[in-house]
């Protein structure tokens, strides 16, 4: 059963519904266009699609496409704005005459719950963004859900009856396993269709919200909202981000408004942040320096997790604890995937040698905190320096001009390759090279700061991840980027 919708009622509610008529529930994510979207039914055999009103058009459109290819298109069921019905649809010949809320009038109340046969039974199928290559579709068990859904409360330091506001997609990892989290502790959820920092704001100020979730860009919005909409918080409200660790500058800017904030890390195949730790300034006091304060130490794993490891990849023995030595961030869990669906070869790689490979390069400190490096194909390795393009951007995103940015290794004759930056200026304003250059010089050591600047429009995949590999092609394309 596919899901086609924004963070509403509905969706949640199909987290549920879905797997206790013992169907498998597939959450899709609504920038999918037609093709895309035909393709993932098509590999999903879907049986029905719940489709909300927004999206009407391009779910018509892929199912046209699946019928002219003679594949049976899956029932269309759609979920209307608000209160209102979707009998005046134009469904052509896609079976449509249902809307959500006359299917749930539908229902038994006597309805008995099919339950799995084994608790390693799939619960749902979600898809990678594909900033590594072609999505893949990741099968979630009822176990792995149900570990993964008690190890949130522990993660995030999670009371009865909290209030969660639905900033993080549902689509993805099914909310990291947040939707069936928030049931077990009788929670109240706040449901968006779109995440602005005045929503933000007005939310916790009405609903008395105690947590939200969502990427490192939701602290940006936060800090860099308008003066006008950075209402006082009537207490200390908790964020939990999952990704490149922010600058520090943005951190404290955020726990100076009133927020207490986790960092995670984390990906689809382990249904979200496996590991999390909260960020405070003390903790960091006892390293060398300011750079050292601001590196992304994605913290210790949770009590249900068997194992968070950096190795050699080669010899799959553990690197020294010395925050130095590079190696492959692994995992061994139960709260982990099943498998790719349709993809055993995949599988059987993803976990060689008993162990998740993440494809992500980390170091380990004396302390067990992990400290993530980069992608392992993203990673710039300069005069034998070795930098984290996740640390430059990080960087780049705290200035209050720049609103997206990333970094590729430039070829270079001497060092091997040096750091470019590509950077989107916010609009209607106006940066030099030469500003943002001085802008990195002030905050990162000399090897880690952009040789060069181009600014404008960043290349985007359908989850709205950079695509660096067009970025590399294009610094590749000449020795001039001026010429690219």
């Amino acid at each position: 059963v596919v899901a086609l919708a924004p963070n509403v009622p509905a969706l949640y509610e199909l987290h549920f519904g879905v797997p206790m008529a013992g169907a498998v529930l597939s959450a899709l994510n609504t920038r999918l266009d037609a093709s895309t979207l035909a393709l993932t039914l098509e590999q999903l055999n879907a049986k029905l699609i719940f489709v909300d009103y927004q999206f009407n058009d391009v779910a018509l459109k892929a199912l046209d496409l699946l019928s002219l290819k003679s594949v049976k298109p899956p029932h269309l069921v759609g979920i209307p704005e608000c209160d209102k019905s979707t009998s005046s649809m134009d469904c052509k010949n896609i079976s449509c005459d249902l809307d959500y809320n006359g299917l749930l009038e539908m229902g038994r109340d006597d309805f008995t719950i099919i339950r799995p046969n084994k608790e390693c039974d799939p619960i749902s199928v979600n898809y990678t963004s594909g900033s590594t290559g072609k999505p893949k579709g990741v099968i979630y068990s009822h176990r792995a859900a149900y570990l993964n859904s008690l190890a949130d409360i522990f993660r995030f330091d999670m009371r009865q009856m909290p209030v969660f506001l639905w900033t993080v997609d549902m689509f993805r990892c099914n909310g990291w396993c947040l939707t069936w989290a928030m049931a077990a502790l009788g929670a109240t959820n706040i449901c968006l269709r779109n995440v602005s920092a005045e929503v933000i704001f007005d939310s916790i100020s009405l609903h008395k919200v105690t947590h939200f979730c969502g990427p490192p860009a939701i602290l940006n919005t936060i800090a860099k909202a308008p003066a006008g909409n950075q209402n006082p918080l009537p207490f200390n409200v908790n964020v939990i981000i999952a990704g490149s660790f922010p600058y520090s500058e943005i951190l404290t800017k955020v726990e100076g408004l009133g927020f207490n904030v986790y960092h995670g890390y984390g990906m689809t195949e382990a249904l979200g942040p496996a590991i999390v730790k909260p960020w405070k300034p003390e903790l960091d006091s006892t390293f060398e320096n300011e750079h050292e304060k601001i590196r992304n130490r994605e913290g210790l794993h949770n009590l249900l997790i068997e194992g968070v490891d950096v190795k050699d990849p080669n010899t799959m023995k553990s690197v020294p604890s010395d925050g130095k030595t590079i190696g492959e961030v692994m995992f061994r869990s139960n709260i982990l995937m099943s498998g790719y669906l349709k993809n055993s070869e995949v599988t059987q790689e993803a976990f060689r040698g008993g162990w998740y490979h993440t494809g992500d390069l980390g170091v380990r400190h004396q302390n067990g905190y992990i400290q993530m490096k980069d992608r392992g194909k993203d990673i710039i390795i300069s005069g034998g320096e070795a930098i984290s393009t996740l640390e430059v951007e990080a960087v780049l995103l705290s200035h209050p001009k720049v609103s997206e940015a990333a970094v590729v290794g430039q070829p270079d004759a001497l060092l091997n390759e040096v750091p470019c930056a590509f950077v989107k200026v916010k609009e209607g304003f106006g940066a030099s090279a030469e500003e943002i250059t001085n802008f990195c010089g002030n905050r990162l050591p000399d090897h880690m700061i952009p040789k060069s600047i181009v600014f404008g429009d960043l290349p985007v995949n359908f989850s709205g991840k950079v695509q660096k590999f067009a970025i590399r092609e294009k610094v590749n394309c000449s020795t001039s980027l001026s010429n690219c």
